[in-house]
């Protein structure tokens, strides 16, 4: 990758976006739309991030946009934009979010409020300034420097998806890239959400692990009975369901269904996490040693591996328990998992498994399920990525490949068949859907710069020299090069 003065021209462009308050005029504008998608009352706002900020901000960069209705039965629109050049160079597919989680205004620290953004030193406040307004204002931002500093062209074409349901699971997404796809065909797919490893060290991931929660019920009878009359002869559901959840977890948090486990973890995964640390920010949790699968590193028990955890528990009224054995019991459970695991199957898994360890009537219901993806760590992409980061921020990036949490990856992993590659801009202490959720400036001001060496380099010949190598990475030829109408 050739030092050239245009390059460091983009980068100081979006540095000064940062510098001269633009970047944070716009945020405070963005973190301003109370976008809780959980609020069927917030439709309206919803659509109006949409259509009256993001839209705007897209076509001064020389983007066609519509906003579509959410194929699915919620009032969570979409945005769909494309800037075209070129049927004969690459093209980039990226996507954010514009919906955020409940401001739980109440809860915020005293000085503080979610949707206005406060700045105590380094620290930015505010709903939504770290999932996910602050990560796609700063991969805006630095697209604007590039397109800018190329006097108006960039070398490829983009293609981008804005949500406004994510954090509701984004119900009718994979229905509209499905329906979409000849329009969303591209070459690669480059979005930011989640934290870096650590607030000092860039990170890029490939994937996410997949989220599978499913409800565990022992309803034994109708109504509650005296537990001086008849405990000892009637069987506690509460029990019942305590023993059950044993069975699955143990007391050290080791996941104990054989047939829920995951394969071993390959080699290059190992590689790739070997020196990521986790839990090492000041404002991190203590990290339980004993806790989980044994003779892992933490880093593999999060990023390569299966666990389960027991989210909620109800039995009889714990605000007002009474002397009577309930006769029902409830666990909401949620299991995270990583390709190769046999999810598919995991509510007959987990009944055989009760079965097999002598408890019953425990009723297994799944009632969700987010795939699983991980990109191939060797992936010509993964290295031209680490190679810009690293040349734009003079750090080694962490290489995640896949991360701990859930993003909707498996839809531009699989619905769309788009190599995909995450580059967060949060870091792990950001209170991420709690009250006080914040960004780090520092952060946002390193991240706009490594993002504008990203967008440049990908029209600096990297994606012709990688297709050219390795003979599968040619732009595609399936994107229509209609205008979009615009729809309200």
């Amino acid at each position: 990758m050739n030092e050239t003065g245009d390059r460091q021209a983009a980068i100081r462009l979006a540095e000064k976006a940062f510098d001269s308050g633009e970047f944070l005029h716009d945020l405070e504008r963005r973190v301003a739309y109370r976008t809780e998608s959980q609020d069927p009352e917030r439709a309206p706002t919803l659509l109006s991030y949409l259509s009256e900020e993001i839209a705007p901000a897209l076509q001064r960069l020389g983007f066609e946009t519509r906003c579509v209705r959410n194929p699915s039965d919620v009032e969570a629109p979409m945005l769909l934009a494309s800037r075209w050049e070129s049927d004969s160079v690459p093209t980039v597919v990226t996507y954010a979010h514009g919906d955020v989680v409940r401001g739980y205004d109440a809860q915020w620290r005293v000085g503080l409020e979610p949707w206005r953004i406060t700045i105590e030193g380094d620290r930015w406040y505010g709903r939504g300034i770290a999932d996910n307004k602050g990560q796609h204002s700063i991969n805006l931002a630095a697209l604007a420097a590039v397109i800018e500093a190329r006097n108006g062209k960039l070398g490829y074409n983009v293609k981008m998806i804005f949500e406004t349901g994510e954090e509701i699971d984004s119900p009718g997404l994979d229905a509209l890239c499905a329906t979409e796809r000849e329009f969303l065909a591209g070459d690669l797919f480059i979005a930011s959400d989640g934290p870096r490893v650590s607030a000092e060290r860039p990170t890029v991931f490939l994937g996410s692990r997949g989220e599978l929660n499913f409800e565990l019920t022992v309803a034994l009878r109708e109504g509650g009975h005296h537990s001086g009359n008849w405990g000892g002869i009637l069987r506690n559901p509460a029990t019942v369901l305590a023993s059950a959840i044993s069975s699955i977890v143990d007391n050290n948090g080791r996941l104990l269904v054989e047939a829920l486990l995951p394969p071993p973890i390959p080699a290059a995964v190992r590689d790739a996490i070997a020196d990521i640390r986790i839990g090492e920010d000041s404002n991190a949790p203590y990290i339980d040693p004993a806790w989980g699968e044994p003779n892992l590193t933490v880093a593999e028990r999060v990023l390569a591996w299966n666990t389960i955890e027991v989210l909620a528990f109800t039995a009889g009224n714990p605000e007002a328990p009474v002397g009577a054995i309930p006769p029902v019991a409830k666990a909401f459970c949620q299991m995270r998992f990583v390709v190769g695991t046999d999810w598919e199957d995991a509510g007959q898994h987990l009944t055989r498994h009760l079965e097999q360890c002598g408890i019953e009537d425990v009723q297994v219901t799944v009632t969700s399920v987010s795939k699983a993806t991980r990109l191939d760590v060797t992936h010509p992409w993964v290295s031209w990525a680490l190679t810009s980061i690293e040349h734009t921020s003079g750090k080694r990036p962490a290489l995640i490949p896949n991360l701990g949490g859930t993003v909707p990856n498996a839809v531009f992993a699989e619905t769309l068949g788009l190599p995909t590659l995450w580059i967060p801009h949060s870091y792990p202490a950001c209170s991420q859907h709690a009250p006080n959720e914040h960004m780090l400036a520092s952060v946002a001001r390193e991240a706009l710069a490594v993002m504008a060496g990203v967008w440049w380099d990908l029209g600096e010949g990297a994606a012709a020299s990688i297709a050219s190598a390795r003979g599968s990475f040619l732009p595609s030829q399936r994107l229509a090069t209609s205008r979009l109408r615009r729809e309200a």
